[in-house]
């Protein structure tokens, strides 16, 4: 026992300050994208057809962060000439046409729902669900239960009954085969209940898009509450949206 607290007060507390203080992430975090809709049409068609995910809109200038994997390759094949990608990981919104943008998103706390706040606003338990998902989501938010990022401190957990749940947070592209267990998770979680959709794939499809092994689309679903894009998104992403949304 001694050796224990020993160890504990050589260690300290290993608990990130944040919300009360700032934290800065790694220069090579890929965040909110800047838009220079100044730049040459050559240079955006550039960036157009590299693209991967066809998530740039080359005549409104804008990009999709419900389909964009934050790969970066538009900003590097135009040198930041047109896109250049922020290390701002505010990124939640609660509808989905506000991800198509050209470097800015509105105020997550404006646009929330205030009656998830009066219910859920001081504990909140999730059900999480990968429908299909090649576990980067899965783990980045598993990642929220670790003792930097202390999830639980802010009345937030993930539960393992739907039953026990006040919302289901979806991460994957929705396959045909997870559908119906997807379903029943959602239809087993007490009303009323929230929808969180994470990471571009259970928003748009993801690199999956098109793929008939999909449903590509949460939203043809399940009515979603809140999006948190990315590839995967960053833990700091989810929890500040969660924060933001429900707090």
């Amino acid at each position: 026992m001694l050796s224990i607290i020993k160890n504990r007060m050589e260690q300290g507390c290993k608990t990130s300050k944040y919300p009360k203080e700032p934290i800065e992430l790694y220069h090579r975090f890929r965040g909110l994208p800047s838009i220079n809709k100044e730049c040459k049409a050559e240079i955006i068609q550039q960036c157009v057809d590299i693209c991967p995910q066809d998530a740039i809109d080359p005549e409104a200038k804008t990009i999709d962060l419900g389909r964009c994997t934050f790969c970066g390759h538009c900003e590097i094949i135009s040198d930041g000439a047109f896109v250049c990608f922020s290390h701002n990981f505010d990124l939640g919104t609660a509808n989905r046409e506000d991800l198509v943008t050209s470097g800015s998103l509105p105020t997550l706390a404006k646009h929330s729902k205030k009656h998830f706040k009066k219910l859920f606003g001081r504990s909140l338990q999730l059900r999480q669900v990968s429908a299909g998902g090649c576990n980067s989501c899965e783990t980045d938010t598993n990642v929220l239960n670790t003792p930097f990022f202390d999830l639980s401190r802010f009345g937030i957990d993930f539960v393992a009954s739907p039953r026990h749940a006040d919302g289901i947070l979806v991460t994957g592209p929705i396959s045909r085969n997870m559908k119906q267990a997807l379903m029943d998770t959602y239809n087993a979680i007490p009303s009323p209940k929230v929808v969180i959709a994470s990471g571009c794939c259970s928003i748009s499809g993801g690199p999956f898009f098109g793929s008939e092994q999909i449903i590509g689309d949460l939203s043809s679903l399940l009515p979603i509450d809140l999006y948190i894009p990315g590839c995967p998104p960053h833990p700091l992403t989810t929890l500040h949206a969660l924060l933001k949304f429900f707090k």
